[in-house]
């Protein structure tokens, strides 16, 4: 864990990768309720339950999407904040339900008028958490510049509050990283998603602000970032279409525990999470 000295007042922001599919969404709420103090999962060695807790839901249904009733599960859950991605509106249904679901992200880089709002302002338990999601543009789809569109909204935000947290959903490496020091010390954190490979380079930039180039994925181990490796076998090895499976067996939930000072804003702590469930999820 990279940390500096933790505030009594601090608040912690739990955010989890891109959650993929029926297992994804399980081991989550499994994760989350091992968190709880009266879990009998806990065995007294919870840092107890988050202040504010944001997941990645662009692959919440199947693999591709998100329903409306997956949204319902997660936040009974404890989930408070959904972002996205490319997969975003994979489902049609999205159009019907995520202007009523103020907290269902989009990426905010996508063109004016796109259904959907690409940030949100939560209050609760006194204070106010701002997260702006941002897609990335390198092997991806050329939207506008996610360095100025998240530039913009940061503006924004301050005038509600320091607590900021950026999730930027990108296909490079490079590209994560450089928005984080983009954004180092106007925002709490940067997440960098997509890859649904959980990496080790969490850290707090030099003026504050926390970054890891990916918080990784919820869902299984035993395939290839999620998906059954038949599928994949046959689009990359014999060049065929292919229609991806969810993969069975073990489950993990990856994703980062940030701890931020309020006032300022800035972070205090970021630390890993990595939550193992070895029991059989069978994908729907």
């Amino acid at each position: 864990m990279t940390t500096n000295h933790k505030s009594d007042q601090a608040i912690t922001i739990l955010f989890l990768g891109d959650v993929i599919g029926k297992p994804g969404r399980l081991v989550v709420k499994k994760y989350l309720q091992s968190l709880k103090p009266e879990s009998a999962l806990n065995n007294g060695h919870s840092e107890g339950f988050p202040d504010f807790v944001v997941v990645n839901v662009e692959n919440a249904a199947h693999g591709f999407g998100v329903t409306k009733d997956n949204i319902a599960d997660l936040k009974e859950a404890g989930v408070d904040v959904f972002s996205g991605g490319n997969h975003t509106f994979d489902r049609k249904e999205i159009f019907d339900f995520i202007d009523q679901e103020p907290t269902l992200l989009r990426p905010a880089n996508y063109p004016e008028g796109t259904a959907g709002q690409g940030y949100c302002v939560l209050e609760k338990g006194g204070h106010k958490l701002a997260v702006i999601n941002v897609m990335g543009r390198v092997f991806m789809e050329p939207l506008q510049s996610p360095f100025l569109v998240a530039e913009q909204l940061v503006a924004k935000v301050k005038e509600e509050t320091n607590i900021i947290l950026v999730d930027v959903h990108a296909e490079a490496t490079a590209e994560k990283i450089a928005m984080g020091w983009y954004l180092d010390g106007k925002v709490s954190a940067v997440v960098g998603t997509h890859t649904h490979v959980q990496t080790a380079d969490e850290r707090l930039l030099h003026k504050g602000t926390a970054f890891i180039t990916d918080a990784g994925c919820c869902g299984p181990t035993d395939g290839v970032i999620g998906m059954a490796v038949e599928g994949v076998f046959r689009r990359m090895v014999k060049q065929l279409p292919s229609r991806f499976e969810i993969a069975s067996g073990p489950t993990v939930c990856c994703g980062v525990l940030i701890t931020v000072d309020p006032k300022s804003g800035k972070a205090l702590a970021v630390k890993r999470v990595r939550f193992h469930d070895d029991g059989d999820k069978k994908s729907d």
